[in-house]
Order: C-alpha cells, then sequence, then structure tokens
C-alpha cells in the first residue's frame, strides 16, 4: 500500500528522454588560461536561498564548497578532474605529498615558495599552524571527527582559547609544517584536502567570520555579500597558477550568485538565460520538460549522495527502538524515488553510505526484500506490529521538510505513512539553509526531518560518522551532523578500527560491520540515493563534473 497519493501517480515515464542524454563532455584542456579566447564575462548562478557563513573552515554546504575551493587551498586537494579523477588528493600549497613515517603517526609537508593571499599577504608556514589551530578555536564542524587524532587536539576541543596544538610544529628555514598524530588515521590525507583544512592567514580572527570574508589563495575571491540577496565573486590579483591538477586560473573574470528565487523560477530563469546554473533539485513537474525540449542543456551525472530521515533518538517517540525499527519496515523506498524524479534520477537505498563508497554495500535488513538481498517494498505489517509492541501509538509528529517541492511533496507522503501507523502527523516546511540548522540544533526538540547528505571524501565514515557519530552529536548547535543526536559504542568501535586500520581488506570490513549496525538501531532511515541533473543555460561551455564538488566552476566559461 502507497500512502503518496496523487504525487506517485505522476509516472517516471516523464524522465523518458533523461535516458538519450548526451555523456560528459570531452575533457577540454585544464589550466592556465590566460589568453583563452574564452576567457573573462560574468557566470550567473541562483539559488533559492545562500549558503549561510563565509568562514571556510565553517561552512558545511554543498552550496557554498563549490565556491569556496576556487578561493582557499589546503596542503593537499583533490584533483580539478571528471569522473574517479576527481577522487585523487594531489599537491596543492605543498610541494608535494607528505613524507609520513612507517608507524603513520607523522606527516612532513614542505609548503611551496611565492606564494600570496588575496590581500598580497605572503602564506607562510606560521600560516599553516594557525589555520590548523584555528579549527577547535572556531569551532569548525569537523574539528574532532576529521583533526581530534592530531596530538594535542583533545586539549583545544575542550579549552579552545588556550589551544596550543603541540602536534602541528613548523620549521620556517626548511619550510616544513609537521603534523604528529596520537594514533594512525587511514584517512587523515582525505581529510586534509577537504576545505575546512584551508590555510588562512595566521591573524585571521579565533572566532567566526560569518559576513566578511577571509583572504584566500584561490584564483578568486568574494568581494560583496548580502546574504538575503546576492554574492559576488572577483579575480584574485595576487593569483598564480602552481599545480594546474590542484587550482587553474579560471575562465570567467566574475561570478554573481543571486537568492531569492523558487526552484520553480530558477528553472525558467536558466531556460531564458538569465542564470547559467541553479543549485536547487529540480521539480519533478518540470523535468519531463527538461529531458525533452532542453536535452543539450541537462547533464546527468553519478552522485554520491542520499536523502535520509533523522530520527532525533532523545525525543519520543523515537526514543524508542522498536518505533525507529518500524518507520524502516513501513517507508515505501520506491515512492521516494518517484516523488525525486523517477527511475532516471533515483532509486531506492537501504544503506546508509551510497553505492560506490567502497565498504557501503550491505544486505538489506528492513522491508521486503529480494532473493539477493535488496530492498524491494515496504512490510507495513511488521512496522504496525512493532508499533504496537512499543506502545508508542497515538503520540504527536511533527516532521520538518526542507521547503522545495521535492521536501514538501516527500514530506506529505511521510506524514500519511506516519498517520497509517498510528501517529498524529504534521509537516513542518522550512527553508532549506534554515531547516537544515533547526534540525540539528537539539534546543529545538526536533522529532523527525527530511535531509539529505553528500560524501565529503570518498569513504563510509563521511556518512556513518558525519551524520551518526558520537563526536558529531554536539548538543544546543546547528553545527551538529548528527541530527538524531545519536552515539552509540558499537558503532563507534567499528568506526574507530576501520580509520586506524591501514589494511584496505580490513578497512572494508569493519565499514561494512558498521553499516550493519547503524541500520539495525535506525536512528537514520536512508531512502533514496540520487543522481545529479544539472540545468545549464546555452551560453555556457566546458563543462565538467567532479563527484565531490559538482560543476566545477573554474573550468566552465560564458560566451
Amino acid at each position: 500500500m502507497s500512502f503518496c497519493g496523487d504525487w506517485c501517480r505522476v509516472s517516471g515515464v516523464l524522465l523518458g528522454a533523461f535516458s538519450a542524454l548526451p555523456a560528459l563532455a570531452d575533457p577540454a584542456s585544464m589550466g592556465v588560461t590566460a589568453g583563452s579566447p574564452h576567457r573573462g564575462g560574468t557566470l550567473h548562478l541562483t539559488a533559492d536561498a545562500s549558503g549561510g557563513t563565509l568562514d571556510p573552515q565553517i561552512n558545511y554546504t554543498s552550496e557554498y564548497i563549490q565556491l569556496f575551493v576556487n578561493m582557499y587551498d589546503g596542503l593537499v586537494t583533490y584533483r580539478q578532474a571528471d569522473g574517479a579523477k576527481g577522487l585523487e588528493v594531489v599537491p596543492d600549497l605543498a610541494e608535494a605529498l607528505p613524507e609520513i613515517s612507517p608507524d603513520g603517526l607523522t606527516w612532513v609537508f614542505r609548503l611551496r615558495e611565492g606564494i600570496r593571499f588575496s590581500n598580497g599577504a605572503p602564506v607562510t608556514v606560521d600560516d599553516v599552524v594557525a589555520s590548523l589551530k584555528r579549527l577547535y578555536q572556531v569551532g569548525s564542524p569537523t574539528a574532532a571527527s576529521f583533526y581530534g587524532a592530531i596530538r594535542g587536539a583533545k586539549t583545544c576541543l575542550t579549552d579552545p582559547a588556550h589551544c596550543v596544538l603541540e602536534g602541528v610544529t613548523a620549521d620556517p628555514v626548511a619550510r616544513t609544517v609537521t603534523i604528529r598524530l596520537d594514533a594512525p588515521d587511514g584517512e587523515f590525507l582525505d581529510k586534509l584536502a577537504f576545505p575546512h583544512a584551508v590555510i588562512l592567514p595566521k591573524d585571521s580572527p579565533p572566532a567566526e567570520s560569518a559576513l566578511t570574508p577571509l583572504p584566500g589563495t584561490g584564483p578568486y575571491r568574494i568581494a560583496h555579500y548580502e546574504p538575503s540577496r546576492q554574492l559576488l565573486i572577483e579575480r584574485n590579483p595576487f593569483f598564480r597558477v602552481w599545480n594546474p591538477q590542484a587550482q587553474s586560473e579560471g575562465y570567467v573574470d566574475r561570478i554573481q550568485y543571486d537568492f531569492g528565487l523558487s526552484d520553480e523560477a530558477e528553472v525558467t530563469a536558466v531556460e531564458q538565460g538569465q542564470y547559467d546554473s541553479m543549485l536547487d533539485a529540480k521539480p519533478q513537474d518540470r523535468l519531463g520538460e527538461l529531458g525533452a525540449e532542453y536535452t543539450d542543456q541537462v547533464h546527468l551525472q553519478p552522485l554520491l549522495g542520499l536523502y535520509y530521515l533523522a530520527l532525533n533518538v532523545h525525543e519520543p517517540p523515537f526514543d524508542s527502538l522498536e518505533v525507529r525499527q518500524a518507520i524502516n519496515h513501513a517507508v515505501d523506498r520506491h515512492a521516494m524515488a518517484i516523488l525525486y524524479g523517477g527511475s532516471a534520477i533515483a532509486e531506492p537505498l537501504c544503506q546508509i553510505v551510497p553505492h560506490g563508497i567502497p565498504g557501503a554495500d550491505i544486505p538489506c535488513q528492513f522491508g521486503r526484500q529480494t532473493p539477493s538481498g535488496a530492498w524491494e517494498g515496504p512490510d507495513l505489517e511488521r512496522a504496525r506490529r512493532l508499533i504496537r509492541e512499543s506502545g508508542r501509538a497515538g503520540q504527536k509528529v511533527t516532521l520538518v521538510v526542507p521547503n522545495q517541492a521535492v521536501g514538501v511533496a516527500m514530506g506529505v507522503y511521510l506524514r500519511n505513512m506516519l498517520q497509517s501507523l498510528g501517529f498524529v502527523a504534521s509537516v513542518r516546511p522550512m527553508t532549506p539553509a534554515t531547516a537544515e540548522g533547526y534540525a540539528r540544533n537539539s534546543d529545538n526538540h526536533v522529532q523527525i526531518s527530511l535531509a539529505y547528505w553528500y560524501a565529503d571524501y570518498p569513504s563510509p565514515s563521511t556518512f556513518l560518522d558525519a551524520l551518526l557519530g558520537c563526536d558529531n552529536a554536539r548538543p544546543h548547535t546547528e553545527g551538529a551532523t548528527n541530527a538524531s543526536g545519536f552515539c552509540y559504542p558499537e558503532l563507534q568501535s567499528y568506526m574507530a578500527q576501520a580509520r586506524k586500520s591501514l589494511d584496505p581488506q580490513r578497512t572494508q570490513a569493519l565499514w561494512e560491520h558498521a553499516g550493519t549496525v547503524a541500520m539495525q538501531q535506525s536512528a537514520l532511515i536512508p531512502l533514496i540515493q540520487m543522481r545529479y541533473v544539472d540545468f545549464i543555460s546555452k551560453r555556457l561551455g566546458n563543462y565538467h563534473y567532479s563527484l565531490l564538488n559538482h560543476m566545477l566552476l573554474s573550468q566552465v566559461w560564458v560566451q
């Protein structure tokens, strides 16, 4: 039985035209763009709302991280490339990848010479030390989960104002930075490539710089910001190319990002050439139109991401394991895929880590399964039996969803499903940026929320740890990515062992165990894995797409 109503009567056939979409354009040359006939002009982007803080060590939205990778650099970064090559870590501000001791505890980087920040100041090893220390001072959301293994990090997390971080030292003469860890971390290189570890001037404020842009080293810098209206980006006059795999000069001279249009209006504006690209998910009722009439302007891309439900384990009725497992049995993942846009761009997901990441694939434990262990459909009878056993039927439940066409449609279905299980359910739509932070803050006592999440880097930890790890279940803050408030020792143990393991086979097995335990506890209910529908204007060329950062803004040009 389905509870979608009219929404689910809209068939995925609307997307039939997407099966004929062109593949990614042949890669053009990447690197220095000076003298290119395509250099110049303004790239016009649009989103329904801004991405929040301008502080690159705090912002955790894909909206602004896509921009920040063109403004800031770490010691290492991900290669500017399409497909799997874009998951490779390459040297950035460091001359080469680090020298690592045999025990995995000591990492030595040599800083490049001659690089300047966008304010003209030279980049020094002291800036590197200060930037890593600042992660704890400003309360970066990944300070504990990504960088908690650095020697001295535990003290810095406890007392940020007196952070010393003795595990990071510099030699100005040799231009080297040494990072010492308390325990091996097989993912530490990926974590250093994540944008929170960017290098900023050593005199950057030890508090969040939300509205004032901090100097960076990339080819672009922020010129003006009005969070309710617009973000303007211009070229960094002090930038020069040092490693084209890490940073290229960029083709466009300016990027103008306008906020405030609805997702429906965004589609129309790109169709009319007013904007070159839109951030938000394309409304389902426009997908057939895009697939049929704008085929050359649509790129259908793989996505390491999922839609999920976060069930707050500290709020009734989801403090009951039986209730949480009942939701996992009852949800119709096929309906969720239809509401997102159909089978061409979404598939049911019965594991927390999306397909395509090693250590992800585990047998489905919920709903009805095929003989091979894949999810086949909901099991409402079992779900209702669990609700009866829990004694929680009749309680009020409010679901927080992002106020976009897809989020509201899913919310209506989920409300109907909750009501069918015996709850008094309602939906509370909120703007996407507001909904995300509101649901994560324990002070708001949100019971259940709908959200989406993308990979920070290609590892199960960026889903299991980020969304369910104890370090990310911090109370009283919107920066706590674990909206469920979930902290479970068995899961923590598997994840800790996996991070310390340097044996790929053992690491994968540990992540599979972690994923199984996380699904059993059902604090997070995976719904679908999406593909990304990138809709661009006719005048945008040299399109390239990264699995981590989506369209590569430094590579595109405008005619």
